[in-house]
């Protein structure tokens, strides 16, 4: 019996939330809570001294978010099923999460049912789309376009305030090739002017995508 809990970690920046899920699924049997964290340093100083078989994870936490946080954890605990716990459904994030390594993903205001199919799913060795999610990808959804290396590295830099000619310096490009790699995130990304691509840049940073 002993063998068969289920060890999870909740990892999200709002206290609230967190009680309401120890509160939901502390009555699920198998089921123990054995770590909580705040935000992305929190987690990994807990998981240095805890071993969780599943992290439930919020995207916008301070710091680093969680879909950086996902990507971390698969890289540092492979064997740590992480299930994304968030309000987001937009498809690109969806994408993006489990690119990271996320196995599943689920809204939060889905049913508590939802939240313990989703945990026994992946660790069944199965992913898990939260109803909400699968019915937005089901409708066609299309996920935002995914830039280049070389275009999120602009971005990023961009997204620092650093003008093309710092740029240009700093990826060792010339000028013009920033400035056509800046033309071509605006066309994928289907931003008008330079304040949006900007605006863009920055959310793009906050959000992991």
């Amino acid at each position: 019996m002993e063998a068969s809990r289920v060890k999870l970690m909740l990892v999200d920046d709002h206290p609230l939330v967190r009680d309401g899920l120890r509160l939901r699924l502390a009555t699920v049997p198998g089921f123990e809570i054995i770590a909580e964290a705040d935000d992305g340093v929190a987690a990994l100083a807990a998981l240095e001294r805890q071993e969780p078989d599943v992290v439930l994870m919020d995207i916008a936490m301070p710091g680093a978010n969680g879909i950086e946080l996902v990507k971390k954890l698969h890289e540092l605990y492979p064997q740590v099923q992480v299930i994304m716990l968030t309000m987001h459904d937009q498809p690109q994030y969806v994408v993006e999460a489990f690119r990271q390594g996320a196995r599943g993903y689920v809204l939060k205001d889905s049913p508590a049912q939802e939240i313990v199919a989703a945990i026994h799913a992946v660790m069944a060795g199965k992913r898990y789309y939260s109803a909400g999610v699968a019915d937005a990808l089901a409708a066609g959804a299309t996920p935002a376009p995914l830039l280049t290396q070389r275009e999120q590295e602009v971005l990023a830099l961009i997204a620092e305030g650093r003008s093309s000619k710092e740029i240009a310096s700093s990826l060792n490009l010339s000028v013009r090739t920033v400035e056509t790699h800046r033309l071509n995130i605006k066309r994928k990304c289907e931003l008008e002017g330079s304040s949006a691509l900007v605006k863009f840049a920055v959310e793009r940073k906050w959000t992991g995508l």
